[in-house]
């Protein structure tokens, strides 16, 4: 390492032009150094290095065109613009401005020759560029072109991309005289990397002779190299929150044989292989002194509740509580129905703790908890609010986890302290289980602090479920079969969606199709539930379908989880095309839970868009959680797939998960390697890619 300064160290400030107000502008997209703006990498590039002929110019590609003026006009239109028509004598192709001076106007004239730069878009006279830039040209001074492609770079307001392009050129000039450290250690690499700081250069500048594809495809191998590194530096983010959580220990939780054996001999079936096998994995965790932190993924109906409930037994065995937290009331209640119905006749007390309890009863449960009489506590979000504690809390189980943000699963494994108390025992164990399958690229990277079992088979008897696309406009005959279905002793779900984020306009839709449908089908018995029932009045319609005394169903998305009903065979999704894969397939796992043959009806508006097209198409095809969960991948990217409050501040800069999976792999035997050889990086790793808001690991 060489003695010249570190840029990671030289603050913005020291460049030109960069006083305390643009200062605080840059912070707020996170460059507060020099290293910080030269890692702000482009999003984009755009190709001024040569003009297109006017007669080659595709529809939104941006280009460099050269033509003279033929004509321009003041047009009035649904809105005022001036209209000017360029050509070059391979074609013509018009420019628009909506915002234009007289003075702008008046030297727009016939013959004048303009070099322009924009965007061109289908319009109403063919192609069009609007608001391009322009420059006038004349034969005896020609404008030289850019001898680089364009960079645009991620912006914020009051900071211009010309002012980020004259900044990183600063940062650039510097690097000569500055150090930048090469901070993966050689000995990590399998081959000779590329030089960071030539990575650097190169992607601020490529020269005119770079290959674009590549650069508009990420997959160019300067920003592979970067990719790894950025990917990397966010792995050893989330196993530092690893070591920190188990560095605090946690009670070793000894099998109680007895106890398991007789939640064995009651429960009326024999687990699966896969059950099996992910339960002894999860007791194996929970023997240790230092705290479980394991992910659960089994797909809809693959019985993860009985695994749950193992491993609750094991936490009460030991003398201490386990708290199970649901996202939802229904899937809360689900739960406290299963475990009340296991448990209790083995002594064991189960609590409820829900955000819309009364408050005699509410005040009742938080005494019950908090004296150690509870030895197991289900509830919703209301588990993790202040004022709740537990008397000895040595598991927590959290289901769906994708509901939940990141800190709010942290939230409540902090529920394992007791005030002041030195000798509690650090952290609780954690379980967190999903009927979502995850793809395996997020698996590896954003749940890269817990370990992962995968229950991948399911129970004997369930039937997979046939699934059909029907246009809305055959909704009669779907009625019918709805019909037919309940008058045949089956039971259906008619499941309402809507667009809009919105629990009242929600009710409102269910509310009138529960009321048409009845009028449709007067012989059929036909309930309703949507989020704006009172959880009494919800309770009692959830009760009825399940005893019978209800045949349809309607409902809003709030039975996506926790509802089970093995004599329902018919489901019909209402608009599917609004809905994610993942939420389309939680939805279907409502029906075939019996031994029936089930259907699921994805009754679609028309006309679909190709996007839509996909989806409806994979579900048809397909009832694997996983192969569902890469397709929804695919389309929708990982920001979405997840939620904003589950990925919290994963947004790379330059990384893409499913473009840039395939070094995964090899980024966590990277970072084992790291953290226990070379120790001495993480931090400045971290801090190069994640900045300040290192995920989660303030927790």
């Amino acid at each position: 390492m060489n003695n010249a300064p570190s840029l990671a160290k030289v603050e913005v400030t020291a460049l030109k032009g960069v006083g305390a107000q643009l200062a605080d502008k840059l912070a707020k997209i996170h460059i507060h150094s020099i290293q910080d703006l030269l890692f702000h990498l482009p999003l984009r590039y755009m190709d001024r290095t040569r003009v297109s002929p006017i007669g080659a110019v595709q529809p939104l590609a941006s280009v460099v065109i050269e033509g003279e003026v033929k004509a321009c006009d003041v047009v009035f239109g649904r809105r005022r613009s001036l209209v000017c028509r360029l050509q070059d004598g391979t074609g013509l192709i018009t420019l628009r401005f909506f915002h234009f001076s007289a003075a702008q106007k008046k030297r727009l004239v016939p013959g004048a020759r303009l070099r322009c730069f924009g965007e061109a878009r289908r319009g109403a006279s063919g192609l069009e560029l609007y608001h391009p830039e322009y420059d006038f040209i004349d034969a005896k001074t020609p404008l030289p072109l850019e001898s680089t492609l364009t960079p645009v770079y991620p912006a914020t307001e009051g900071i211009t991309q010309q002012r980020l392009r004259s900044l990183t050129e600063q940062a650039l000039a510097l690097m000569s005289s500055h150090s930048l450290e090469e901070l993966i250690p050689d000995d990590a690499w399998k081959r000779e990397p590329y030089p960071l700081s030539e990575a650097l250069a190169f992607l601020h500048h490529p020269p005119k002779e770079a290959p674009i594809d590549e650069l508009l495809s990420g997959t160019h191998a300067y920003q592979q190299r970067l990719a790894f590194e950025e990917l990397l530096a966010h792995h050893l983010s989330m196993l530092r929150v690893r070591q920190r959580i188990q560095a605090d220990g946690a009670r070793p939780l000894p099998t109680p044989t007895k106890l398991l054996e007789a939640f064995r001999q009651q429960l009326g079936f024999t687990l699966t292989g896969a059950q099996q096998r992910v339960a002894d994995e999860i007791a194996a965790d929970l023997s240790q002194p230092y705290p479980m932190l394991r992910l659960v993924q089994g797909d809809v109906g693959s019985g993860k509740t009985v695994v749950a409930a193992l491993a609750a037994l094991q936490a009460v065995g030991n003398g201490l509580q386990a708290a199970i937290m649901a996202p939802t009331e229904i899937l809360a209640e689900q739960h406290r129905q299963s475990f009340s119905q296991w448990l209790e006749p083995l002594g064991i007390k189960v609590g409820w703790l829900s955000g819309r309890q009364k408050v005699a009863e509410r005040r009742q449960q938080l005494a019950a908890m908090a004296s150690g009489e509870t030895q197991v506590i289900v509830g919703t979000h209301a588990l993790f609010q202040d004022g709740v504690e537990f008397a000895d809390l040595g598991l927590t189980i959290i289901d769906e986890q994708h509901r939940f943000g990141v800190h709010q699963r942290l939230a409540l494994r902090e529920k394992a302290r007791g005030p002041g108390d030195e000798d509690h025992g650090g952290r609780s164990h954690q379980l967190i289980m999903t009927a979502t399958p995850i793809p395996r690229t997020l698996a590896m990277s954003v749940y890269a602090d817990l370990d992962c079992s995968i229950i991948d088979e399911l129970p004997p008897g369930r039937t997979p479920v046939a699934t059909v696309a029907i246009s809305n406009e055959r909704r009669s005959q779907v009625v019918e079969r709805v019909r037919a279905a309940c008058l045949e002793g089956r039971q259906a779900y008619w499941v309402c969606t809507l667009i809009e984020e919105s629990e009242m306009l929600e009710a409102q839709a269910a509310e009138a199709i529960a009321q048409s449908l009845g009028e449709s089908l007067p012989d059929i018995r036909v309930g309703l539930v949507h989020g704006r029932l009172k959880p009494a009045e919800k309770e009692e319609q959830m009760q009825r379908f399940k005893a019978g005394d209800l045949q349809l169903l309607v409902a809003t998305t709030v039975i996506e989880v926790g509802v089970d009903v093995p004599n329902a065979s018919l489901m019909i999704i209402e608009n599917p095309e609004r809905l994610g894969l993942a939420q389309l397939h939680q939805l279907r796992g409502r029906v075939g839970r019996g031994t029936a043959a089930s259907h699921c009806v994805l009754l679609y508006g028309s006309p679909l868009s190709q996007y839509s097209r996909e989806r409806l198409k994979a579900m048809r095809e397909t009832n694997d959680g996983f192969v569902i969960a890469e397709k929804d991948l695919e389309l929708r990217g990982p920001g979405e797939v997840l939620g904003t409050r589950q990925t919290g501040e994963v947004n790379f800069r330059l990384a893409d998960l499913q473009r840039d999976g395939f070094l995964l792999p090899r980024i966590k035997e990277v970072a084992t390697h790291i953290l226990s050889v070379h120790p001495e990086v993480v931090d400045a790793l971290i801090g190069r890619w994640l900045g300040s808001s290192e995920n989660y690991a303030s927790v």
